[in-house]
């Protein structure tokens, strides 16, 4: 299929990038409309396709992280999504430092496999709390995303933005809960599971990840396997996106070491070596570009510890929907923990930092 001239949508272009994407801050949902997050996070499903937007109240409206994945990027979270949040995680642009700046595009990147391997071995060595599957998984972050509904990236506000994750193995119809802004609502079952939804890529819980392949190769040709595809959209982004929407929250070592060497294996993807996420925090960055379809996920990690911050996506062509680096989606990863009751959080849940469970 041949694209328009720049600034003119694909045929589809609104419907894809909505769905590939997490969920717009003023138009969140729960995890039947999206992938994480989604990551990220993984985990999105555009409020235009399904026409089923606010059913559940502002909170409601919150996708998960990714992930998400970004959803964004869609991470955590999530939301998915779940993206780097207050503004636009920016990149270095020719004759400049290699640090992040507004407006600028990426072309001070590297292959990631060396960055990826000490981030892996990082992840490796980081300790998590046991998780029952009677328990719930406690995230918080920052998320942003822009409305596209209009057919033009409207960015709306930042939101503070609470899950807890059920961790039941079997299909259930209550996820658990989501507050956005200190209101609160339901995390029900994602759209066509009549039965509940099952532990997942849409529903990560800690036993399920537990069960992926930890052989970097076997657990690639899987996720190669098990993402659905996307129309004009790479195929390997489309894995990328799916990773980065697992990132972040309570995960096994061996698990989360795994998915940062298969990402390392991904053909396209590349770092930087200073960022700041959305909040501020300087970092270094895996970058992946989708050429084809103009989209930059990028994932931020401390610079000294390798803990996951958060990620974004951003255009990175001239469309009708912006101009490049027009911010699409982000989230920051604030604090993780286990907790026995929905609603209840860890102790000490405003001051954990990514990676540290409360």
């Amino acid at each position: 299929m041949k694209d328009k001239a720049p600034g003119s949508p694909r045929t589809g272009d609104l419907e894809e990038l909505a769905r590939i994407l997490p969920a717009p801050a003023e138009s969140y949902l729960p995890p039947d409309r999206r992938r994480h997050h989604r990551e990220r996070l993984l985990n999105l499903v555009d409020s235009e396709r399904t026409g089923q937007a606010g059913r559940t109240g502002r909170a409601g409206r919150v996708a998960t992280s990714r992930r998400r994945a970004s959803r964004f990027v869609v991470p955590a979270a999530a939301l998915a999504l779940a993206c780097a949040v207050a503004v636009a995680i920016t990149l270095p642009g020719p004759g400049e430092e290699n640090r992040s700046a507004p407006g600028d595009t990426v072309t001070h990147l590297r292959p990631a496999a060396a960055l990826l391997d000490r981030i892996s071995t990082a992840a490796e060595r980081r300790s998590t709390p046991v998780v029952r599957d009677d328990q719930f998984v406690y995230t918080r972050q920052k998320v942003r995303g822009a409305d596209l509904t209009s057919g033009t990236a409207v960015l709306g506000p930042v939101q503070d933005y609470e899950k807890w994750l059920s961790q039941k193995p079997g299909p259930v119809l209550k996820q658990g809960l989501v507050r956005v802004d200190g209101e609160t609502s339901s995390l029900n079952a994602e759209l066509g599971d009549d039965d509940g939804t099952p532990a997942g890529a849409s529903r990560p819980t800690y036993r399920w990840l537990s069960s992926l392949p930890t052989d970097p190769d076997d657990l690639l040709t899987y996720l190669y396997a098990a993402t659905p595809p996307a129309e004009e959209r790479e195929r390997d982004q489309a894995v990328f996106e799916e990773i980065g929407s697992l990132l972040g929250g309570v995960m096994p070592p061996e698990t989360a070491a795994a998915l940062y060497r298969a990402a390392a294996r991904i053909p396209g993807v590349t770092d930087v070596p200073r960022i700041e996420d959305a909040i501020g925090r300087a970092g270094v960055g895996i970058v992946r570009e989708d050429t084809r379809y103009g989209i930059r996920t990028v994932w931020v990690f401390d610079r000294d510890g390798f803990a996951f911050l958060g990620s974004s996506s951003t255009l990175t062509a001239r469309t009708s929907y912006g101009e490049p680096g027009t911010l699409l989606s982000s989230s920051a990863e604030i604090g993780h923990g286990v907790v026995d009751e929905a609603g209840r959080r860890p102790a000490g849940a405003d001051a954990t930092g990514p990676g540290r469970e409360g």
